[in-house]
């Protein structure tokens, strides 16, 4: 087992310490995790990645008796939380700005490597609930990807699964998550 894991465990087993021994281990991979997803964020977005580094550890850690089973169950639960606190940012400023309303886009103007709006990362994550109810696998692997900054390769490590399938998955739930916003624009 990694030092990662083995910390984890006595994370869950509610020792203090493991949660300060936690932080510095697993940091610079939550940093480049946030800093992958902030890259893609429009320019002026004011939330920065260590920001959302510390406010997703707060998250995690702030809440008590979590426990994680292994290094990749503690990273997706932070792939989660980075996305809790995207999705949260995003509709706090889209109701500043714009009196709550969203604008619909197709999922094929969206580019995974270029800027996204807020009214965008707000409808990736409402076509991605419907997705989770549709098919957890396929919205586990979006996720990553579009809110985690996680390489198809990553994403396979991070859910036991080949990349193969990964690749396979990822452009299924791309066909499912459009043609589910094609009919929302009807």
């Amino acid at each position: 087992m990694s030092d990662i894991t083995l910390i984890l465990e006595s994370v869950g087993r509610g020792e203090r310490q493991a949660t300060e021994e936690l932080f510095p281990l697993v940091y610079e991979e939550l940093r480049r995790l946030a800093a992958a997803r902030m890259a893609r964020e429009s320019a002026g977005h004011t939330l920065q990645p260590t920001a959302l580094v510390h406010e997703a550890w707060l998250q995690l850690v702030g809440e008590g008796g979590r426990t994680w089973k292994n290094r990749a169950h503690f990273f997706g639960a932070a792939t989660d939380a980075m996305r809790r606190i995207l999705i949260d940012n995003a509709r706090r400023k889209a109701a500043l700005k714009h009196g709550g309303s969203q604008e619909r886009v197709e999922l094929g103007d969206l580019e995974i490597s270029s800027a996204t709006t807020d009214e965008h990362v707000l409808l990736v994550d409402e076509a991605l609930q419907w997705l989770e109810q549709e098919d957890a696998a396929k919205a586990r692997i979006v996720s990553l990807k579009f809110f985690g900054g996680l390489t198809n390769e990553e994403v396979a490590e991070s859910t036991g699964t080949s990349l193969r399938t990964v690749n396979r998955e990822w452009v299924v739930a791309k066909i499912k998550l459009f043609r589910w916003i094609q009919e929302q624009n009807r």
